[in-house]
């Protein structure tokens, strides 16, 4: 699970800033791997966001906003449905990961 979040380094707006943020801390916290995907200094960075961001998710007018959050090149959402869906994976794979654990006598 390659985790890609897409964010914008010279925003100029503070609440874009406050949620790439959110997002950013969060998933360190979590000790979750990721990839910045920085969409102001790449212009391949911007063109691949915008043409992934599925339609029935993108604002009325005007481009989607970072920060938008992929699993590989799976749409995930923008920063708060994109936290839910981190969190549901990394419980699943703690799940397994402790079924296997109790399975092998305790290691």
């Amino acid at each position: 699970m390659v985790i890609r979040v897409y964010i914008a380094s010279s925003s100029g707006s503070t609440a874009i800033k406050k949620k790439q943020q959110d997002v950013l801390g969060f998933l360190e916290a979590n000790k979750i791997g990721f990839e910045e995907k920085d969409i102001a200094a790449n212009e391949e960075n911007r063109k691949w966001m915008r043409e992934n961001v599925p339609e029935n998710s993108r604002p009325a007018t005007g481009y989607p906003l970072p920060p938008q959050i992929f699993n590989e090149s799976q749409y995930r959402g923008p920063h708060y449905k994109g936290m839910e869906y981190v969190m549901e994976k990394k419980a699943s794979i703690t799940e397994k990961w402790e079924d296997e654990k109790e399975g092998a006598g305790g290691l």
